[in-house]
């Protein structure tokens, strides 16, 4: 199996089990949390793919990508009060899954023959659309938009990426710089606190 394939799993893994608890969370019926956690862990995927017009869709081509997420479904149902304090290795699993999304998103976009800059959105989207979906669905304001250095932390990753995709470098060593950039920036953006400015006021000191 693919190195990148493999992470992109575990990405999905971890995405699915973080909607399932949000789910859980809300009282959601057995259906209402299978959904949530798909959206959660494809929906960033599946947004970009309708966006580029690619077929097949992410998760219609791969199976495994469904099984997956009913598996991160069933472990949260059993083993939720022992997932729930595992928050740094959720932490890891989640930050290491958005890295993965948005490089992928970008090399499709890439693929596509997109300009860079729409190849760039399209990274972001497939890190960040299914929490947002998620969010949306549960009736919560978008984590990206209130919360945490986490869109721009892929943006930075996904500009790396295209900056150094000239240099014709080795594709596997410009992937793991690109994704170690991502990492890095929300890991200490979230160990700091760090936060985006909030606009409180304009220029003439008027809210």
């Amino acid at each position: 199996m693919d190195v990148i394939y493999a992470i992109d799993i575990a990405g999905t893994f971890a995405f699915a089990i973080s909607g399932a608890l949000v789910a859980i969370r809300k009282k959601f019926d057995v259906f209402g949390v299978i959904i949530i956690a798909f959206v959660t862990a494809v929906g960033g995927g599946m947004t970009r793919d309708v966006l580029i017009n690619a077929h097949p869709i992410n998760w219609i081509g791969d199976i495994n990508y469904i099984w997956t997420i009913l598996i991160a479904v069933v472990i949260t149902f059993f083993f939720r009060s022992k997932i729930a304090p595992l928050r740094r290795t959720m932490f890891l699993f989640d930050t290491i899954g958005i890295s993965v999304f948005t490089l992928i998103g970008v090399q499709k976009g890439i693929s596509f023959n997109l300009h860079p800059f729409v190849a760039l959105v399209m990274g972001m989207s497939s890190a960040v659309m299914g929490g947002v979906i998620r969010d949306v669905l549960t009736n919560e304001i978008p984590l990206i938009f209130h919360k945490e250095i986490y869109a721009s932390a892929c943006l930075a990753g996904g500009v790396v990426y295209l900056l150094l995709y000239p240099l014709e470098m080795n594709e596997d060593l410009l992937f793991v710089i690109s994704a170690g950039i991502i990492v890095i920036v929300r890991t200490i953006a979230v160990q700091y606190k760090l936060e985006l400015p909030r606009i409180k006021k304009d220029i003439f000191g008027k809210q």
